[in-house]
Parts: structure tokens; sequence; C-alpha cells
């Protein structure tokens, strides 16, 4: 693969498999990051719940929201809302914990609104 290239699935679309940190930053090719959520996992609602709340407790917010996007993704449009708020408070933990205050007020803030 050239520099810069992307890998891509069957049908052509690019994918991000360079390896991640905890906080779902990526690495350089090659280095060992943590296990990635599929991306094309979706989970039943209680199922992605316990998964995501793992994720949760164990500092990896990212991955979290990951699971939970999955749902929201797929689930009845009168559940979207809920799911996708869900989605945004994880993102929202990532930005804390990657140092981004403001960017982090932004989802928790949109989060919050979405899953009241």
């Amino acid at each position: 693969m050239s520099a810069g290239a992307r890998e891509r699935d069957e049908r052509g679309r690019p994918q991000n498999a360079r390896p991640r940190d905890e906080l779902g930053r990526p690495l350089p090719r090659g280095a060992a990051g943590v296990p990635r959520v599929p991306e094309d996992l979706v989970l039943p609602p209680p199922e992605a719940l316990v998964e995501a709340q793992r994720l949760l407790d164990a500092g990896m917010p990212f991955h979290a929201h990951e699971v939970l996007e999955g749902v929201w993704k797929s689930c009845p449009e009168d559940e979207r809302d809920l799911w996708q708020g869900l989605a945004q408070l994880a993102v929202g933990l990532t930005h804390h914990l990657r140092g981004r205050p403001r960017g982090a007020a932004v989802l928790l803030e949109r989060g919050r609104g979405r899953v009241a």
C-alpha cells in the first residue's frame, strides 16, 4: 500500500484500520493499540448497554460511543434520539479525557438534550 493510501472494503469504501489508543486516537501503523470495536457491530440494546458500560468503566468512552452508534444507526426511528444522545455523551467524555473542554461541553450538552 502506498503512503497515505487507505484500506478499503470489498465495495471500495475506505476503512479506518489504523490501530487506536484507549481514547480512540489513531496510532502509527504497526503500533500496538487496544482492540477495536468492529465497524459493523450491532448489538441488541440490552447487550449494547452492558458493553458500553464495560468500556466506560475501562476508560474507553470512544469505543463505548462506537457500540452505542451501532444501535443508533439501526434502531427504530422513535428510539434514535435516545441512542444518538447516549453516543454523544460518550464522545463528550472522550473529548474531556483528551483535554478538549470546549468540545466536551458541546457534545455533553447535545447528548443531554437528545436523552431528555
